[in-house]
């Protein structure tokens, strides 16, 4: 079982950085790979990234490579999703989760955060 918290979410201005977190309990955290993805309101839940256990490998939805960038302290329990260079069209809840399998699809993951907001201005 893991639970997971994510923080760090707010309202900022085009352009600016943002770096969300994404807290777990478990003792088996360093076994999942971990994942973000976000909805914006009238849209479907769309997938960001993940990061493997190891840390060493990752993967981003187009729409976000070169900007967002995903780490994780297994030491800590904690994965981060760093948002640089934002716009307002990554406005959106933030979900993070985790997955045993992994991927792209937000139907491999077995559990998910509550969610932060991300509101970017223009």
């Amino acid at each position: 079982q893991v639970h997971l918290v994510e923080s760090g979410g707010g309202l900022v201005q085009a352009g600016d950085s943002v770096r969300l977190s994404c807290a777990a309990s478990g003792r088996t955290f360093s076994r999942y790979v971990m994942g973000w993805f976000r909805q914006a309101p009238g849209k479907e839940r769309e997938f960001v990234g993940f990061i493997l256990w190891s840390g060493g490998v990752t993967s981003y939805a187009d729409s976000v490579k070169g900007r967002f960038t995903i780490s994780r302290d297994n030491a800590k329990n904690t994965v981060y999703l760093q948002m640089n260079s934002l716009k307002p069209e990554d406005t959106a809840v933030y979900y993070c989760a985790a997955s045993l399998r992994g991927g792209i699809y937000d139907y491999s993951y077995d559990y998910w955060g509550q969610g932060t907001q991300v509101t970017v201005s223009s």
